[in-house]
């Protein structure tokens, strides 16, 4: 019968005393879990406090930088002003005025020259004096000596001298003019496309090439069948006059000519 007290009162004891302990445990809890009221809004109170000093520390830090960068600026001038009022400005050295390209006056005629000798092209006009005409005139320093255009060539005595008479072409018109000139020597000239050598006439003649004008040697001879009625050779060249080979109507002759002369280019 002992044993079976034992057996029957040992759960009882065992569910007494857990109950025990957990109301102990509960007890416990409580006290160390709970804060009263009081105390958690003073800490509300103080964590707001903080994060409006926080704000107000931020806003003085930005105000005191915002201040700091006007204040250098402010000394930044001030030391720029007094170094402008210590260095003197810079004079620019006056502007010298560029002198003017003196202006070509045409009514005299126009010719480049380099030391002294005219400077022309291939082909350029040409004045014949006397008559008034202008022709085209070929430059070819292969040429001894220039000729002109000449037809109805024909020779006469004067005064115990030689002379001949001719007619030279009105550019542009099928018409001529007759001229009579005093001879100045013969020569003889063999042609490319000729057997026999050619004896012509040689005669004075005042030309005018841009505003140069001379008086020269030329041929006569009858030039139908070529391009151009008048050719320069060496004997006006030399020594008076250089060739520009890449250029044409290098030169331009005087006003009064061109106003009385319809045919110039």
């Amino acid at each position: 019968m002992g044993f079976k007290w034992y057996r029957a009162g040992l759960p009882k004891l065992t569910v007494t005393a857990l109950a025990g302990i957990l109301l102990l445990t509960g007890c416990s809890a409580d006290r160390y879990l709970m804060v009263p009221k009081t105390d958690l809004n003073e800490l509300q109170g103080s964590i707001k406090s903080q994060r409006a000093t926080l704000v107000t520390m931020e806003n003085n830090a930005a105000v005191r930088h915002e201040q700091a960068i006007a204040q250098n600026r402010s000394s930044t001038q001030t030391i720029l002003d007094a170094i402008a009022t210590q260095v003197e400005k810079p004079e620019c050295p006056p502007v010298q005025a560029q002198k003017q390209c003196p202006t070509i006056d045409d009514s005299k005629g126009r010719a480049d020259r380099l030391k002294g000798k005219v400077i022309v092209g291939e082909v350029e006009n040409f004045y014949l004096a006397g008559p008034g005409l202008i022709y085209k005139a070929r430059i070819d320093s292969g040429a001894e000596t220039s000729s002109i255009d000449a037809r109805n060539i024909t020779r006469f005595e004067r005064d115990g001298n030689n002379w001949v008479r001719f007619d030279v072409p009105v550019p542009g018109a099928d018409k001529f003019v007759t001229l009579e000139k005093e001879i100045s020597r013969r020569v003889r000239v063999i042609q490319a496309s000729a057997d026999e050598a050619e004896r012509r006439v040689v005669v004075e003649l005042q030309f005018f090439i841009g505003d140069h004008q001379q008086v020269a040697e030329f041929t006569l001879a009858d030039r139908t069948n070529l391009t151009y009625e008048v050719l320069i050779g060496r004997n006006i060249l030399r020594d008076v006059m250089l060739v520009d080979v890449g250029k044409e109507y290098a030169t331009e002759l005087p006003e009064s000519i061109r106003n009385n002369n319809g045919n110039e280019s």
